[in-house]
């Protein structure tokens, strides 16, 4: 049982942010705020979304991408974080699981997502 005033909190937290219907499979281009001293940028992080976890306010997304030497990086974000500027949805991946966690032993061409085709 949740307080109410906590949760009347939370929705309207919740509906002032702009964040588009994404699910797990889909490529996202996330941009972050990153504050470097007294100085703020806006940064791109664009990869695979492979997880979405939580509920409410706590809601977090995970994106995977290849980095150089075709290092996996992965980063965990909180959906309704005043760190986020912006997410986009890239690319609808056909899947058929929640979580793509196997993923990370794929390599190369293994490791692609089919796009989901509209009708």
């Amino acid at each position: 049982m949740r307080n109410k005033y906590i949760e009347s909190f939370e929705q309207a937290q919740i509906e002032s942010k702009n964040i588009p219907a994404f699910r797990a499979g889909d490529t996202l281009r996330v941009a972050v705020n990153i504050k470097e001293g007294e100085k703020t940028r806006v940064q791109n992080f664009e990869g695979l979304c492979i997880a979405l976890r939580g509920q409410g306010t706590g809601k977090t997304f995970m994106v995977r991408k290849i980095g150089a030497n075709s290092v996996g990086v992965e980063r965990i974000f909180p959906l309704y974080s005043n760190s986020i500027e912006s997410i986009e949805v890239l690319r609808r991946g056909r899947i058929r699981r929640a979580k793509l966690f196997y993923l990370r032993d794929l390599k190369g061409k293994a490791a692609r997502i089919k796009e989901l085709r509209r009708k």
